[in-house]
Parts: structure tokens; C-alpha cells; sequence
């Protein structure tokens, strides 16, 4: 989707749609009764007829009939003005372009971002526009000509401020390229996205934009001891990876951010074998993998100032002769054992050996990002990811930066008492508590092989895939992940 910036009246602005955000309880916009009255009282008698009525992400579109340059009107409500915030702009964008997408019309033209003065909403009305547009078609023989807007024009009134509105909207498609490489990652199927292809889409990436890449294969893992690891990756003849980018452009005396994602290609269950129903989907359990790598490619193309390693552990979950089973007893990289009891708790076990070996950086926070457990989806369904971790002030910078986003974190508590479910009789551990606090108890586990470092652990399994469409989340692979973490490391760059 191309961007351009032009300067104009929208009365008389020729285009094949004006995109026009209205409110529930305010009319007397002058752009919306600049075109009321173009149009011949038409809106105010949608509004009396209450056909449309403002409701937030509610569309509807009327065509002109020559009465204005531009053939249609898209209308888009944002609800009540005084609640009017970014992800309001940011999902009538969306659910704007969504709605256009069968109707032929290829380029819009687009009034949300002069809702306020404010920059944040030319960057939400970007952001809401490129990600409520995508699709992942890349399978279909047939493609549908009517598969989406291409061109969207931001009108303004003149020319003030040029030069920051094209950094902004350069800023925001940048971001959104990252979010969309993630949900591409993401959307292939397990039969193509395998931990040798996610290794090579990393290093394509890091060589276009900079990022130094090392990817380490199972010899290597085994000389460093990862043996918790590699025994995921047994029953499988996929060899597992561990990916690792470095972003360096804060000098060397800063500590740097580390990222940790699960990056499991597939997800059977192993020997403990997932139900047939559903698993399909299992191709998304390498989405906070993904995360990582997306962030890095956002935070290198933005060039921020900030020391950033991304680490992805990357491997098929698969039952077979040689798969770990339950019972089996694994020493992990920190050399503290774990009790396999369920084999399809395999993400913490990939984890904590990345987690274990994120150490060496001396990171000065560490913040992994995994589907991790489908308790997660029960406790907060789709709307938030569960956020647990070890210092109050990096857990209130993750929270800024989410309800900033729009990509919600909610906090579970982490007390030491979760632990007494991963007690074992034989080793250090369990790999699994059982069936209460699951999501809690994964994160316990996962604590404790960060060692002393400041620590937050998102667990991304009820957002990192969407079931419906949403304003700027069409069904499937959502991206979740990048702009949270792009929004926490411009703090930092920022100071914060």
C-alpha cells in the first residue's frame, strides 16, 4: 500500500472515495457539514433515519451522484468525540479499508489524521490503514482483482508542517513493513516455515538493513549444552536453529535490550500428542520468534539509538522414535534439570535455554515473547496479552507502551507459591504444573533462568492469531508484538 500527502479542499477533491470519521454525538464538524450540505442534507438524514450513527468501526458508503468531485463517501464511525483516542483513528482505518476491499475501488483518499492536531493520529491512521488492509493470498492459484485498496491519499488543508508529516508517515509504513513481514512469517504453512526457513528469512533480513546474524546449527548447541533445546527437536528431521541478531547503535558501554522468542515451527505435542481439532494452527507457535525478528527489522530501519539482540530458538515439536518423552529427565544449559511431564510444555523448554544464554550479554533487561500456554487464551481470551516478570518499573514501561499501541498487556501475578506446582521428585523441576495457574507456573518456570536480570515475560498465545477479522487484524497472523516493543525501545531511546 502506497502513501501520498497531498493538499486540498475536500469539497472539491476528485477521488474515487473520501474517507470521513464521525462522531456519535458531534455533527458539527465543519468538513462533515461541508459535505452534508454538498450532498444535500444526506448524512444528517442517515443520522435522523439512523441508518448510520457514528458507532465506533460501523461503516457505510454512499456514492455522490456528481455532487462532488469525489464518487464516494466513506463513512466511519469513531463513537463519542470526548473518547476519541489513537485506536479509535487507529481502527476506523481499518475498518475503512476492510470495508472497501469488494468494491473495486483502488485508491481512497483519507480525512481521519486531521481529527486533532496531534501527529499520533496521522501515525494511527497509517498504521490502521496499511494493517487492516492485509492479506495473505500467496497460496491462491486465483487472486481477486477487488483484493484491496493499493493507494491511500492524506489531504490536508495546506502545507504547514510538511516536512514532519512525511517523517511521520515514512515512521509509521516502516513500522507496519515490520508487522507485515511478521504476519507473513507467521501465515506459512508449517511445510515451508521450518527453523531452517525462519533462520534464512532472518539472515535475508539483517543483510539488507545492517543487522549482524549468526545462526547456530545442532553441533553447536550441543558443544554449549543445550540440551533442553535439542530435545525438542528429536522427533523431528526438520534440524532445530538458534538464530541470533545484533542491533548495536547505542556504543558499547550500553547494556543492551535482549529479546527472546519462541520459535516453534510446529507444534504436535510430541508424545503427548495434541487434540486433531485445531491443530492446524499450530504452524503460529513460532509468532513471538517472528516478534523478535520484526523488531529488529523495525528497530534497524528506524535506525533508533538503542543496543538491541534479538534470540530465537527454533525448532519442530514432533512425536517420532527418537522424540523426548514423559518421564525423561533434561539438563538444561544452566545445568538445572527438569522432569519431562508433558511434552507438549515444549516452548519454556526452548526457552530457557535461550534465556540462560541471553546472560552473556549482560542484558540490561530481558523480555521474551511466547505462545506459550493455552491457559493464557481462557484467562484473556484475545484481547490481551498475559504479562508477568521481576521489576515493577520495566513492567509499568511495557504497559505504557501497550495501551499506547493499542496491543493490550494485562498483568498475572508471579508469587513464589506458584512454584510448589513445578516441584519434582526427581529433579529440579517439572516442565509442567498441571492444569491450575498454567499460564503463571510457565512463567515461573521460565524465571528462573534469567538469573539476576530485570525480566518481563509476554505470553502472546491469544493474540498473536485472530479467529474473526477486527478494524486491523484480519483473520489470521496478527504481528503482535513489533509495535509494543518498537514503542518501549523509542522510550528508551528517549531516556525514558
Amino acid at each position: 500500500m502506497q502513501f501520498l500527502i497531498e493538499i486540498g479542499d475536500p469539497l472539491r477533491h476528485p477521488c474515487q472515495a473520501l474517507l470521513l470519521g464521525c462522531f456519535e454525538d458531534d455533527l458539527a464538524d465543519p468538513i462533515f457539514t461541508g459535505i452534508d450540505h454538498a450532498l444535500g442534507g444526506c448524512l444528517a438524514n442517515l443520522y435522523r433515519q439512523r441508518e448510520f450513527t457514528g458507532k465506533q468501526n460501523k461503516t457505510r458508503i454512499i456514492h455522490t451522484l456528481g455532487k462532488m468531485p469525489a464518487e464516494r463517501i466513506v463513512l466511519v464511525g469513531l463513537g463519542k468525540k470526548k473518547d476519541l483516542t489513537m485506536e479509535r483513528v487507529r481502527q476506523g482505518a481499518g475498518s475503512a479499508i476492510q470495508s472497501m476491499r469488494d468494491t473495486g475501488i483502488k485508491v481512497c483518499t483519507s480525512l481521519l489524521h486531521l481529527l486533532g492536531d496531534d501527529n499520533g493520529y496521522i501515525l494511527a491512521a497509517v498504521e490502521g490503514a496499511v494493517l487492516g488492509g492485509y492479506t495473505f493470498n500467496h497460496y491462491k492459484s486465483k487472486r481477486d482483482e477487488n483484493d484491496g485498496i493499493e493507494e491511500v491519499r492524506l489531504l490536508f488543508p495546506d502545507a504547514t508542517h510538511l516536512v514532519e508529516i512525511e517523517k511521520v508517515v515514512t515512521e509509521a509504513r516502516t513500522l507496519c513493513e515490520a508487522v507485515l513481514f511478521v504476519r507473513d512469517l507467521v501465515s506459512q504453512p508449517g511445510n515451508v516455515s521450518t527453523p531452517i526457513y525462519l533462520a534464512e528469512k532472518a539472515m535475508e533480513m539483517s543483510a539488507k538493513l545492517g543487522i549482524s546474524c549468526q545462526v547456530m546449527e545442532r553441533e553447536e548447541m550441543e558443544r554449549l549444552g543445550m540440551e533442553s533445546l535439542l530435545a525438542v527437536a528429536k522427533g523431528s528431521r526438520q534440524p532445530p536453529r538458534f538464530i541470533i541478531l545484533e542491533y548495536m547503535a547505542a556504543g558499547v558501554t550500553v547494556r543492551p535490550t535482549v529479546l527472546v522468542g519462541k520459535g516453534i515451527t510446529f507444534d504436535s505435542g510430541g508424545i503427548s500428542l495434541k487434540p486433531r481439532e485445531g491443530m492446524e494452527k499450530m504452524k503460529d507457535d513460532m509468532a513471538g520468534g517472528a516478534a523478535v525478528m520484526g523488531t529488529l527489522m523495525a528497530t534497524a530501519a528506524l535506525k533508533l539509538p538503542v543496543n538491541l539482540v534479538g534470540l530465537v530458538p527454533a525448532a519442530e515439536n514432533l512425536p517420532g522414535g527418537a522424540a523426548y518423552k514423559p518421564g525423561d529427565v533434561i539438563k538444561s544449559m544452566s545445568g538445572q534439570t527438569i522432569e519431562i511431564v508433558n511434552t507438549d510444555a515444549e516452548g519454556r523448554m526452548v526457552l530457557c535455554d535461550a534465556l540462560h544464554y541471553a546472560q552473556r550479554y549482560k542484558p540490561a533487561v530481558i523480555i521474551d515473547l511466547a505462545t506459550l500456554t493455552g491457559a493464557c487464551v481462557v484467562a484473556l481470551g484475545s484481547f490481551a496479552s498475559g504479562m508477568m516478570g521481576n521489576d515493577e518499573s520495566l513492567k509499568k514501561a511495557i504497559r505504557s507502551a501497550a495501551d499506547k499501541c493499542g496491543e493490550r498487556v494485562w498483568e498475572l501475578p508471579l508469587w513464589e507459591e506458584y512454584g510448589e506446582l513445578m516441584k519434582s521428585d526427581i529433579a529440579d523441576m517439572k516442565n509442567a504444573g498441571g492444569p491450575e495457574a498454567g499460564t503463571i507456573s510457565a512463567a515461573w518456570f521460565l524465571q528462573k533462568f534469567v538469573g539476576k536480570s530485570r525480566w518481563v515475560h509476554l505470553d502472546i498465545a491469544g493474540t498473536a492469531w485472530m479467529e474473526k477479522d477486527r478494524p486491523y487484524m484480519p483473520k489470521g497472523a496478527t504481528g503482535v508484538g513489533v509495535r509494543l516493543l518498537v514503542d518501549y525501545l523509542r522510550g528508551i531511546a528517549k531516556g525514558r
